[in-house]
């Protein structure tokens, strides 16, 4: 069981205060702190737990910065048998699209039976990667997993659907399934671990490496442009009335009416 695990670096954005940087395209990236991506994360430990359980190996692919070695080297850490990290400048500005078309440059070239990512990222939340590489590679896929179950040459996975219902739907492989947080627990990573991990190769490829061009990447071979980003104005202010009960009940009343309520 070859299985390939589709990880990305983001910056960790929940506690932080956020900056739009000054051509207002991106936030500003400086005093971040970077990590895996939060659903890549459940992806890499169900790749590694399906290893354990039918053999293999599993390799795990970054597109990004120098700086995205660190997330590979966790991935080899926890588990990876195998990394490759695809940077190059002219791949900054790819939306989805483009970098689907960068993974499939490299995948299609690999032994794979089964390919994971998460169903969404933490910085743009597009949840369209998954879904685009499985149909450059044609091969089914299914989003926002929450478990599988494989089998000679097919697999059983469990979806998750609005309304907090699920479905069961069987396909043949190879696949790619788009990951959902909870379905399992991440490990940590161990010392040992991280020993052995830095002592591991990651295959670096850039732009010439792959069977593409500067127009199928970055700005010109993305379908989505970000033209700006900005905070969104508060068009409603919350009014604190102040004042006695009965002068708090008037009042309340008074904007109730006014407001044609009664």
């Amino acid at each position: 069981m070859n299985i390939i695990v589709c990880v990305k670096h983001v910056p960790e954005t929940a506690e932080a205060d956020i900056k739009i940087d000054s051509e207002e395209k991106s936030i500003e990236l400086s005093g971040l702190v970077f990590d895996i991506n939060e659903w890549d994360n459940y992806a890499l430990e169900e790749a590694v737990l399906l290893k354990e359980k039918h053999g293999g190996t599993v390799t795990a692919i970054t597109v990004g910065s120098e700086d995205s070695e660190s997330t590979l080297r966790k991935c080899l850490a926890r588990g990876s048998d195998k990394a490759i990290r695809l940077t190059d400048k002219r791949f900054e500005e790819s939306d989805s699209y483009a970098i689907a078309k960068i993974l499939h440059s490299v995948i299609k070239n690999l032994p794979f039976d089964l390919i994971l990512t998460g169903v969404q990222a933490d910085d743009v939340g597009y949840a369209m990667v998954g879904p685009i590489l499985a149909g450059l590679l044609g091969i089914p896929h299914a989003t926002m997993v929450k478990k599988i179950e494989l089998s000679d040459g097919a697999s059983k996975v469990n979806r998750e659907l609005e309304g907090g219902l699920e479905e069961v739907v069987e396909l043949k492989l190879p696949a790619l399934f788009s990951i959902q947080t909870g379905i399992n627990e991440p490990r940590y990573v161990s010392i040992m671990g991280i020993r052995k991990a830095m002592q591991k190769e990651i295959k670096v490829l850039s732009l010439g490496d792959l069977e593409l061009n500067k127009n199928d990447v970055g700005v010109a071979g993305s379908w989505i442009k970000i033209e700006k980003i900005y905070v969104p104005p508060a068009e409603k202010q919350t009014e604190y009335i102040e004042g006695s009960p009965e002068e708090v009940a008037t009042k309340i009343i008074e904007i109730i009416k006014s407001r044609g309520l009664i």
